[in-house]
């Protein structure tokens, strides 16, 4: 037996979609894969913030440039809302350009209507943000794991969801083992998410806060840090490294001199054998010629 449908709801076009039952998740099952599949300008004062929301930065200077360009060319794409009963709705994705609307005093913002339950909601937030902002690297690891936990997902499930390997996914993930301190500087900008991965060798809190204090005075690379991290694990391995490219003593002015003999900067390097090399600094071809001439000597 076919579905009754409300009378009220034909050849009323989307006032009659918004009213009808049908698209009322208050007179339904909201676990089901029905959508209201409509596009409508919605009062953004029916419109409720996305408890889900993963995004908890938004930058003001950036808002203001997108409120900005909406009070010139409007809202060009869509938010995307649910259904929580007549008229009342909620944000599911598109937060920078519900509250950059606000700002630009709309009263109205255009949005894509469909029903989802909490754990879409969550799922398709997410999904949104990852792949359509700049979240930062704490913002999309705490939003991974929130996934993971809530909806009980392996890192191999969660990477299909996403669309991400799953040794991204556990590459963010792993940054939540960091401490503060070291969460706040990644998520603030303060460091990058290379220098975060590499701290995570040093299982001791002071020292991971140590290396996060070399890094904000001394300004260091990846590399840099990679580098401390072992001497740090591996201390005797670098001192053996150190020890056999030591210049002996006798050696030791030959790089002045040879500086004084050309008029530029000369690196000298030997080891433990022996074997080593010179490097001849120059800063222009008239240099160079000058340089080759007194070897020629």
């Amino acid at each position: 037996m076919s579905k009754k449908r409300n009378p009220q709801a034909l050849g009323r076009g989307l006032d009659a979609i918004l009213k009808s039952p049908e698209t009322d998740i208050t007179a339904g099952d909201i676990s089901g894969n029905f959508v209201a599949g409509a596009i409508a300008e919605v009062e953004i004062s029916k419109i409720e913030a996305n408890p889900f929301q993963p995004r908890t930065d938004f930058d003001e200077m950036m808002l203001r440039e997108l409120s900005d360009s909406i009070k010139a060319q409007g809202v060009i794409q869509p938010v995307t809302i649910r259904k929580l009963g007549y008229d009342k709705y909620q944000l599911i994705a598109g937060e920078r350009r519900f509250r950059a609307s606000k700002m630009a005093g709309l009263k109205k913002i255009p949005a894509f209507i469909r029903v989802a339950n909490d754990e879409q909601m969550l799922e398709m937030a997410l999904i949104e943000n990852v792949h359509r902002q700049d979240l930062n690297a704490i913002e999309v690891a705490i939003s991974y794991q929130r996934l993971m936990d809530e909806l009980n997902l392996t890192h191999e499930q969660l990477s299909e969801k996403v669309g991400k390997n799953r040794s991204t996914i556990t590459n963010f993930i792993r940054l939540l083992k960091l401490p503060p301190t070291v969460q706040v500087s990644l998520r603030d900008g303060h460091i990058s998410m290379g220098h975060a991965r590499a701290m995570l060798s040093l299982e001791d809190e002071a020292r991971q806060n140590r290396v996060l204090k070399m890094i904000i005075q001394k300004g260091l690379s990846v590399r840099q840090v990679e580098a401390l991290v072992r001497e740090m694990t591996n201390p005797t391995t670098k001192t053996k490294e150190v020890s056999s490219h030591k210049i002996p003593e006798k050696y030791r002015h030959i790089p002045d001199e040879l500086s004084q003999m050309y008029g530029t900067k000369v690196n000298f390097k030997r080891n433990n054998n022996g074997v080593g090399n010179f490097v001849i600094n120059f800063k222009s071809d008239d240099e160079l010629e000058r340089i080759l001439m007194l070897l020629k000597k």
